[in-house]
């Protein structure tokens, strides 16, 4: 009998190289499955006196991976578009969590909110760009499609102005929450040369593009990244029931969720792959991978394509280079 959730969220065989100065991808096969959960791929683990930094836990998978570390005994800073969201999510965990403000398509927004973490002088072990949305209709910010801006360029801001805490830390670790989804993205890869989607656009090919995008960013920054002790690695959470269709008509809403109770992902184990990696002990050394489901696997050549991971990190700081500081 065919797994139909394997079947809607198998990835490739194979898995990348490594990046120069890490251990190769394979090292990190692990015993963790499609029906592992947040709470059993961090068994055992004590995150004592370590800082998570989530963003988007008001709700989904974001929600289940700060309960998760928390639980752990990290404490979790998680952020919501509003601080009421995220006070009430992190108010509802157990452990020590933190909420703070922060929308991705306000660069303004971000600057605050990095701000704000250092001001606290923590180091962050774990960095988790999680947050994302899917919108039914060509929307641009500053004439640049919004899924692009959202689901990469606010975190690519997020992670320049963060990435000295990452760096102080003993072995911080920034996890991109991409998607398979990636493959959907237009065959010549990133539309450098329209960005604002109007050529282009639709809803999935949009949504695929920017989540291309976060794969390119955490490739060309576990490169930057190699003579440091941080990494950098992108994860597929699976096809999860999560209120990411929430900007949809309201009958595709319903067909999601109906279609998500019979075939998806719970949330406690579409959490599982971003905790694993952000966790796990035989993941210290392994930067500038792709993991499915707990393991390494091997995503479109697209998001193998160093020469096009380079070229959009110069695209995205030129959009975004007056809210950037200098790091790498």
């Amino acid at each position: 009998m065919i797994d139909r959730r394997r079947f809607l969220q198998s990835g490739a065989l194979c898995v990348l190289a490594p990046t120069a100065g890490y251990a190769a991808c394979e090292d990190s096969v692990s015993r963790f499955d499609t029906n592992s959960t947040a709470e059993e791929v961090t068994l055992g683990l004590d995150l004592t006196g370590k800082t998570a930094l989530v963003t988007g836990i008001n709700s989904g998978i974001g929600y289940e991976t700060m309960r998760v570390l928390a639980l752990r005994g990290a404490h979790v800073l998680g952020t919501a578009r509003t601080h009421e969201k995220g006070r009430i999510a992190c108010d509802s965990v157990v452990g020590e969590t933190t909420p703070l403000v922060l929308e991705l398509s306000d660069f303004d927004s971000i600057v605050a909110c990095s701000d704000q973490v250092q001001t606290m002088g923590v180091e962050i072990d774990i960095l988790i760009c999680n947050a994302g949305a899917v919108f039914a209709d060509l929307w641009q910010v500053n004439g640049v499609e919004a899924h692009f801006v959202v689901n990469h360029l606010g975190h690519f801001v997020l992670v320049n102005r963060l990435l000295d805490r990452v760096i102080a830390a003993p072995q911080g670790r920034i996890v991109i929450v991409g998607s398979q989804a990636h493959q959907s993205a237009p065959e010549s890869g990133i539309q450098f040369s329209d960005l604002s989607g109007a050529s282009w656009f639709d809803r999935q090919v949009a949504y695929g593009h920017s989540k291309l995008a976060n794969g390119l960013h955490s490739l060309e920054l576990s490169r930057r990244l190699k003579d440091t002790r941080a990494t950098s690695n992108v994860v597929h959470p699976g096809i999860v029931r999560t209120n990411i269709a929430r900007d949809l008509p309201g009958w595709q809403q319903t067909a999601f969720q109906v279609f998500g109770y019979f075939f998806l992902k719970s949330l406690e184990e579409g959490a599982a792959t971003t905790c694993y990696v952000a966790t796990n002990p035989d993941v210290e050394r392994i930067s500038g991978c792709y993991f499915v489901d707990s393991n390494p696997a091997t995503p479109h050549k697209n998001m193998q394509d160093v020469s096009m991971g380079a070229k959009l990190w110069e695209l995205s700081e030129e959009l975004t280079g007056d809210y950037l500081v200098d790091v790498v």
